[in-house]
């Protein structure tokens, strides 16, 4: 079935096509129905009984897959590599699910996990899943305060984490930090399970903390216990823009058959490949598709501990494909970006067996052409962009590589998967027509594994999404769908910049700038501008080993964009910067920029990678005149 064949079925009975979609799952009850008309943006598979547990480790152990592998994990930190079959995954998730149980945690109470990327997050995940428990993965050495506004929102009963994370030069004592974090949270969980790394062993509290090891060798093992279609599977905090974060809200029925499908469909994987996501169980890259997703197909998946850079060089992911003959890899174009300044020409892929690599795919960040063509030109396998949010849960734009690719076309994430009704909107919420730049929004009801509601807060939930285009929920991103169908994501609508009038995209300029040989990595704001209202600027990361005056760089960039673009752009300064100020997963903070260059006070964001680098910024923007002082 061709990708018209598929999105033309979905369109003509939805209800048809997620039932077909749902026996992928298996259910202790099936579901009366797909859809219903319930909450405030609709529910899937509601009155169905199922545990994801199950349909992720059990069901395979149960099939007489037990010996299959079920993760690899791979540490350059740590040097070392090891191994879980899917029955040793199994008895480690029973006997930590036993160890929750035994203290009352069971079907409803929340679990915080703050944790790094070890197979054992993956098992505090899943054993949450076991037994009906809400996990709250909050990522891996988040700041004591940032956790503490978390434990007071989910209301967690036990919080599981590790000793410490491990970063390049560094260890990051991560026990400290929850320490902190539970003595300043107006609520105390009743108990931590703490997971002790031999890089740095933590001094623990007497009544409260457990040692995992001893616990979980200590626990009964216990079954997996069904919960309702629309019982929460977990909350994934996302920060909000007024910076109290948002709990996205995932139910449990429609995350396994959103899972089941795409893992096949778009990234043709299937049980026994080796699948690979280069992220962190933090985010939900991480919770899609290096926990559940991969385990769902009962496939292999990949956890990595390191960098793409520094552990111990630009080719380390070329080095993970080969060892673990990974078929599909998932990474952010900021990854890739940061590869390629280190190795330019790409000589570091030359040293690896790469042929059991049949794609990769990039989300996170808008993919640039040039990151794209510098990526194919070496791997010689399809580089597939595609588009999705902590909200969704999975794609929304994409090119299904299990269904048969669709023509690439550089730039564009491709096409709306099943379920998503993808639409472009004036700011009176009217359509625009095909090419014209206007927010994204998607027809209600969204597709299984969305968002159904953020957690305790149905009201923001209806603000932040809904209410501006009734009828819809509202993506906070910005673009176009050309004649063809085909998707283009530009920037957020925040980044949509208005010059004398003009509504531009800084996206767009960023393919500009992009493409000039020397620029590594680049990103462009909006700035006030006295005259035109704002004024875009332009900040560039040099490739290694350039030696070209940088004045000489930023004049040429900025011809670029009046050749490109022309002169409605308005496109006068760009400078020179060591690094770009980023979230820990790879987005580039363009509005905290931005607010730098206007001359705002800036508090860090709970998210940045480096606080450091906001000096840094400030120094660079100070040297071509920003702030403008009167």
């Amino acid at each position: 079935m061709s990708y018209q064949d598929l999105y033309a079925r979905w369109k003509a009975d939805p209800e048809a096509f997620w039932m077909q979609a749902a026996d992928a799952v298996d259910w202790t009850a099936p579901p009366s129905r797909a859809f219903f008309d319930q909450g405030p943006a609709g529910e899937w598979f509601a009155d169905g009984m199922v545990n994801t547990c199950w349909n992720a480790v059990d069901r395979h152990v149960a099939a007489g897959h037990g010996d299959r592998l079920a993760v690899i994990h791979d540490s350059p930190m740590t040097h070392s590599v090891s191994r879980l079959t899917y029955a040793q995954l199994q008895d480690q998730v029973a006997r930590l699910a036993g160890v929750l149980t035994a203290r009352g945690i069971g079907k409803g109470d929340r679990v915080i996990i703050y944790m790094p990327m070890i197979p054992e997050a993956l098992q505090a995940m899943l054993a949450c899943a076991r037994i009906g428990a809400i996990h709250s993965v909050v990522f891996g050495g988040f700041a004591a305060h940032e956790l503490a506004v978390r434990i007071d929102d989910a209301r967690p009963r036990a919080i599981i984490a590790a000793s410490c994370g491990l970063e390049p030069g560094r260890v990051v004592p991560y026990k400290p930090l929850m320490d902190r974090a539970i003595a300043e949270a107006a609520h105390k969980p009743e108990v931590t399970i703490v997971f002790q790394r031999p890089d740095c062993v933590a001094e623990m509290v007497a009544g409260r903390d457990l040692d995992w090891t001893e616990a979980v060798a200590a626990a009964d093992p216990v079954d997996c216990v069904p919960v309702e279609g629309n019982h929460p599977a977990y909350i994934l905090y996302t920060s909000g823009t007024t910076g109290q974060p948002k709990g996205v809200v995932r139910h449990t029925a429609g995350h396994l058959v959103a899972l089941a499908w795409s893992v096949p469909h778009i990234y043709d994987i299937g049980p026994g490949e080796v699948f690979w996501v280069a992220s962190d169980v933090g985010w939900v890259v991480g919770h899609s598709y290096i926990v559940y997703g991969p385990l769902i197909a009962g496939a292999t998946t990949v956890v990595f501990e390191g960098k793409p850079v520094g552990t111990p060089d630009a080719g380390t992911f070329w080095r993970v494909v080969a060892d673990h003959k990974v078929k599909s890899f998932f990474t952010a174009p900021t990854a890739i970006r940061a590869v390629k300044r280190d190795d330019p020409e790409g000589k570091l892929v030359g040293q690896y067996d790469l042929s059991s690599l049949k794609a990769m795919f990039l989300a996170g960040e808008r993919a640039d052409p040039d990151t794209v063509t510098w990526a194919e030109e070496r791997l010689k396998v399809p580089v597939i962009d595609h588009w999705w949010q902590t909200e969704t849960g999975w794609a929304i734009a994409a090119n299904p590589l299990g269904v048969g690719l669709m023509p690439i076309r550089k730039g564009s994430p491709t096409l709306p998967m099943p379920g998503y009704d993808v639409q472009v909107l004036d700011e009176g919420g009217h359509p625009v027509a095909p090419g014209t730049l206007g927010a994204i929004a998607i027809r209600l009801p969204l597709p299984p594994g969305t968002l159904p509601t953020l957690w305790n807060a149905e009201d923001r939930f209806r603000r932040a999404y809904l209410d501006h285009f009734p009828g819809f929920y509202e993506t906070g991103d910005a673009g176009y769908v050309d004649e063809d169908g085909y998707v283009w994501i530009m920037a957020r609508t925040d980044d949509v910049i208005n010059v004398a009038g003009h509504r531009l995209s800084t996206g767009g300029m960023e393919e500009v700038l992009a493409a000039h040989p020397a620029v590594a990595e680049c990103a462009v704001i909006g700035v006030v501008d006295a005259l035109k209202g704002q004024a875009p600027l332009g900040l560039l990361c040099l490739k290694k080993g350039v030696e070209t005056d940088p004045a000489q760089i930023t004049a040429e960039v900025v011809r670029m964009v009046r050749d490109r673009i022309g002169p409605v752009a308005a496109f006068k300064t760009a400078c020179v910067v060591d690094r770009l100020p980023k979230t820990r997963s790879g987005k580039i903070l363009r509005a905290t920029m931005a607010k730098i260059a206007d001359g705002c006070e800036v508090v860090a964001p709970a998210t940045i990678d480096d606080p450091a680098i906001l000096d840094e910024i400030r120094a660079a923007l100070a040297g071509v005149g920003y702030p403008v002082r009167a």
